[in-house]
Formats: structure tokens, sequence, C-alpha cells
């Protein structure tokens, strides 16, 4: 009988001028262990280079009751397409020591696995992928992601992966692994709705009091900065009973009490997706905390959304209103109005929140976005007793901005994907400068009156 294939999965480095851990775990990754565990008689080995509960780190980590806190960081020299940005950049995750400590651990993979999330994350896959190959030699490895997605070409010859893996990986990823290994008894199942799909290998984590879900995927609307449709071109929502019955299953094996959600459009199609999901999780009372990290729409919130966010405990509210500008929202976010913040807001507050904890995401640095537009978005927020949290503009590839950024020379087609961080549009001359981005940031951060 032929040995098990080891199979290693990692989740890299994040490298950037700022990183926070708001509810940020590898799903995709984790999806893919599921459907390896489930399907096949590989073992597999994890690394979670951004794991902030790793027991030889030499001290514990700051971490908010809903799950939030910093990540272990260690100041690095910027690459030199940023060298004129004024910020300081860092490497942020487990010391070098404790990646080694890791892979001296484990036996010699037949196959790596790694995931990227933003196209200027890729320097901690080239740091993985480089000592990896230093420890075990020229094994193969994958790469998948929104990044790989994205950009493929540069993926492969920057970070010397084997295969940049685009789209949803549980679609292909059996057929992939069979050719790849040679195995011909890995199935060659392919995965066509989030339903077939096993649930994610959360046992693999090493803190699971905070875990997010997925209960659909894609986005209907075009806006012109978000890249979910190119990620993702068809939207569908799991069936009610599989998602709670998972959430019960993680909160009984896992003792889960923070979930945080990862949906693009959790509200869409909301009478038969969320509110039958509510009302589940409502009857089985289930003493879970609820968050939303991505964004609720606007526009869906109504007395009776609200109400079953109050009695289901939702408790970190964003609301997804990205501007207050109309001529912003006609052009770049057609999805909501400039009044539909006030009636959500009212129907909110009714139901039992203070306006004070509810977070409003602004956009701010979308070519051609002017500074009073963003700061009367800001005070108007402010002004409704709510709190403006901006949110800052990336030029994704592929995007309507992106495209209009390459036509007008703002940005080269084959741009290093470092210029695509957040934190890099007031110092390219396309948006906001950087003395009124210092601006708007103290006036949005400013406490609210009671």
């Amino acid at each position: 009988m032929p040995s098990k294939k080891e199979i290693l999965l990692i989740n890299p480095w994040i490298y950037d001028f700022t990183a926070y851990d708001f509810w940020l775990k590898p799903l995709g990754l984790l999806y893919i262990a599921a459907i390896l565990k489930k399907h096949t008689n590989f073992r597999l080995h994890f690394i979670d280079c951004l794991d902030r509960y790793h027991p030889l780190l030499d001290r514990k980590l700051k971490t908010k009751p809903d799950g939030r806190g910093a990540f272990v960081k260690e100041k690095v020299a910027k690459p030199s397409v940023l060298k004129d940005i004024p910020r300081k950049y860092s490497r942020y995750g487990i010391p070098h020591e404790l990646f080694f400590h890791e892979l001296e651990h484990l036996p010699s993979p037949d196959l790596v696995l790694i995931t990227c999330t933003m196209t200027y994350w890729y320097p901690g896959v080239q740091l993985v992928v480089e000592l990896v190959r230093k420890r075990f030699g020229r094994v193969p490895v994958i790469l998948g992601g929104v990044y790989s997605t994205l950009m493929p070409e540069h993926a492969k010859s920057s970070c010397e992966v084997d295969l940049a893996f685009q789209g949803p990986g549980e679609k292909k990823i059996l057929p992939l692994l069979r050719e790849v290994l040679g195995d011909n008894s890995c199935s060659e199942h392919q995965f066509e709705t989030l339903d077939e799909v096993p649930w994610p290998a959360f046992e693999l984590l090493r803190n699971k009091e905070t875990l997010p879900v997925l209960t659909s995927r894609g986005c209907p609307f075009k806006c012109t900065f978000c890249a979910v449709p190119i990620i993702c071109e068809n939207s569908e929502q799991r069936m009610t009973s599989s998602v709670v019955s998972e959430l019960e299953y993680n909160y009984l094996k896992h003792k889960t009490r923070n979930v945080a959600f990862y949906d693009d459009t959790l509200l869409f199609k909301k009478k038969r997706h969320v509110f039958p999901f509510l009302k589940e999780i409502i009857r089985r009372n289930l003493p879970l905390v609820f968050h939303t990290p991505n964004g609720l729409h606007v526009k869906e919130i109504d007395s009776e959304t609200a109400s079953l966010f109050k009695e289901a405990n939702f408790q970190s509210l964003f609301l997804s209103q990205e501007s207050l500008d109309k001529n912003v929202l006609k052009k770049a976010c057609p999805k909501v109005s400039e009044v539909d913040l006030r009636k959500a807001l009212d129907c909110l507050e009714k139901a039992g929140y203070s306006r004070r904890e509810i977070n409003v995401y602004l956009i701010v640095g979308l070519p051609g976005q002017d500074i009073s537009g963003i700061r009367e978005s800001v005070l108007h927020v402010r002004r409704l007793g709510a709190r403006p949290r901006l949110t800052y503009f990336s030029p994704i590839p592929g995007t309507e901005e992106w495209q209009y950024l390459v036509k007008n020379g703002y940005l080269a087609r084959d741009a290093d994907p470092l210029l695509h961080n957040k934190m890099t549009f007031p110092y390219l001359g396309w948006s906001v400068s950087p003395r009124d981005f210092k601006s708007l940031k103290e006036l949005a951060d400013k406490p609210l009156v009671a």
C-alpha cells in the first residue's frame, strides 16, 4: 500500500503599513482543508503565520472580548517602490524562529498549499515559499486566494509558485491534486455549491472562541471599486439548516462564542435567507454574539431586520453607506442613497441599539473624490449620532476604478501590486492629499458627544 501523502497548508505573514486582527481567519484555506480531510487519505499539517495564540510567543497579546486584537509585528525595510511613503512598514505575524520551529517538526511535504488575500500582501507568500524550499527542497507549491485569482501571472513569477489557482478553490481542488500528485486514489469530485462543501476545518486553529461564517457568496451589485463580482461571478446562498447546524456544532464542539459574518451581501433576499436563519438562531437560544465586519446593505435595514438583529444578539454593526455625496453614490455605489442611512439608524435605535455603537463605513480615496464631500459625509454621520469608520480605497485589478487609473496614467497596468496598498493613495496624486487624509482621520476618530 502506498504511503499517505503529506500536505502542508500555510497562512502567510502580512507585510503592510498597518494590520490588525479584525476577525481575520483563512476561511478559504480551512474549507480546502475540510475537503481534503473528508475526501482523501492525505495527512494534513497547518501553519498559521498570523496565529496570535501560538504557545511559544514571548508575550500574551491583548485581545478584546469580541476576539479582535493586535498581531505581533516586526519593523522591516520598505521595498524600493514604497520608499517615498513616510510610514513605517512591518511584517505582521509570528517571529521567524517560530516558523522554523514549526517546519523542523514536520515531515517533508508532498505539496504545499498557500493562501493570500490582498494583492499587496504577496511579500509574505514570497518569504514562505523561500523558507519552505530552503527546508524541504523543490516541493511543489500551489497558491490560492484573491491575489492569485486577480494576478495569476504576477503570483507565479514573483512568488515562484508552481500554480496560481484562480477562483473558488473547492470547485476544482480534488481533480487538481489528483493531477499534480499523480495520485489516482484522490477523488475527482467537484463541489458546485457551498452546501456541498464540508464545514471549515476550524479544529486546525489553536483558538476557536471567535470564528467566521459564510452564509452566502458573491454580490449582485456592481460598485466601481469592488472586486467581488470579478472574484465570484455568480451569487449563491446556503440553506438555513446547514448554517445554523454549523454554528451550533462550533458552539458545542469548540466553545465558540463570537461569530463574524464574511458575507458581502448578508441581507440580499433577506426574507428567504437571513430572516429564517435569525429566527432559527433565536429559537435554539444559541448564546452567540454576531459581528458584521464586511458591512451591511443599509437600504435593507428596516424595523423587522433591526428587531431580529437585536434578538439574535448582533453586537458589532458595520453599515456600508460608503458616502453621502450624491455624485459619488450615483457613479460608484448605486446600491444605496443618501436617505437610507437615517431610516436604518432610526430602525436600529427603536430596536434597542445606541447610535453611538453603530459603525458607518465611508470610503476615502476614490479617484476624483472631492475632499469637501468626504468631510461632509463624516460630519453627516456624526450629526446622526453614529460612528464614521473610514475605509481606504485600494485600486484592485480589473475593477472600473483601477481601469480609470491605468487609462489616465496614474497607475501602470503592470505596476507593482505594492502600489495597490490602501495607504499609498494620499502620496500618489489621484485623490486626497496626505494633509487632508490626516484631517479626515482626526475628524472621524473624534469622540462622539453624548
